[in-house]
This record gives structure tokens, sequence and C-alpha cells, in this order.
């Protein structure tokens, strides 16, 4: 089990981001959560088996097709145990 926080730079608010990058932890049997940051960034926290979080992380750098992703940042950290996936405000 591994925790990232994500970053995600660009045109990914008003998008639609949030609901797919919930939809896609879903698929990828992730949980955590996502948000919109103040300077037009989503912001992630997301855990799963190194795999599963791996591939979400790849989905995150391409987005739902709306939008346009311009940058990933991803750091590892300590595991919170978090028990679903959800959208925060």
């Amino acid at each position: 089990m591994k925790h990232y926080n994500i970053m995600v730079r660009g045109h990914v608010q008003g998008v639609g981001f949030r609901y797919s990058a919930m939809r896609a932890a879903a698929l990828y049997n992730i949980s955590g959560f996502v948000r919109n940051e103040p300077d037009g960034s989503v912001y992630i926290e997301a855990e799963g088996e190194t795999l599963n979080l791996d591939m979400y992380l790849e989905w995150c750098r391409k987005g739902p097709g709306y939008g346009r992703v311009e940058k990933v940042f991803h750091t590892a950290s300590a595991v919170q145990g978090f028990q679903k996936f959800e959208i925060r405000i």
C-alpha cells in the first residue's frame, strides 16, 4: 500500500476533472480525495496498491479529455488509511 500527494496543473478546473478523478479512482481501487486549489490546480491524495496507484497517476497525466493537463507532480508520504475516495471542497 502506498500514498501519493498529487498536484495537477493546467486547465483542470471547471471541466469535470474532479468527478472524472473519482470515477478513475473507483476503476483502480484507489481511496483518498480530490479538491480544487485556489491557484487553479487540482490536489489529490491517493492510496492503493503500487500497481493501481501508478496506473491512477498515469490517468492523472492524461486527465478526462476535457481541459488540458500541463504538469503533474507527486510525492510519496505516509499512508493515511482512507476508506473511500471523495470530492472535497
